[in-house]
């Protein structure tokens, strides 16, 4: 199988080392995703657009570790007062703004509006797995790398586990 997609191009034309992981079937979930590339899913990065509710419409690209979950709110007090209120983008706006199909959504090739904003755990992590931007091939690379390529802040934005609490 041969993948020609502007993730896989930027990452060649940057020199940045990638491992090609193809899947056997689509996948559109972080659960399938891990499972056809034979990963944990605390590798993978989940990359997630967040529209403002209201006003010029802006849009944030929020990447969260597989096992985590966005905090949508920390993501807003990170990038500031003149930012609102944040939602999920719809499937449309998905395409239409970062050029992915919904659940092949990658943190590279994204138009310059469009902030990125990692959660600060994907620096201790050895290797992290992307979105090729095909649904049938993930990428597996160094953090730092997509973290530059990505021209990412770093941020704690996702939601603490209750279990995470200590002992009384």
């Amino acid at each position: 199988m041969s993948f020609d997609t502007k993730v896989i191009t930027l990452l060649e034309e940057n020199n940045v080392p990638y491992r090609l992981l193809p899947h056997q079937e689509p996948v559109f979930t972080v659960e399938a995703a891990a499972a056809q590339r034979g990963i944990v899913k605390e590798e993978m990065v989940k990359s997630i657009l967040l529209k403002e509710k209201s006003g010029e419409r802006r849009y944030v690209m929020a990447c969260v570790l597989g096992d985590a979950r966005l905090d949508p709110q920390a993501v807003r007090d990170y990038l500031g007062d003149d930012w609102r209120r944040l939602s999920f983008a719809s499937a449309e706006e998905i395409l239409q703004v970062a050029g992915y199909v919904q659940g092949a959504v990658a943190p590279l090739c994204l138009p310059r509006k469009v902030p990125v904003i990692f959660d600060k755990a994907i620096v201790n992590c050895q290797n992290v797995n992307i979105s090729s931007g095909d649904p049938m091939a993930g990428l597996e690379l160094n953090p730092q790398d997509l973290i530059r390529l990505a021209k990412a802040q770093l941020a704690s934005i996702v939601v603490e586990s209750s279990n995470s609490l200590p002992p009384s």
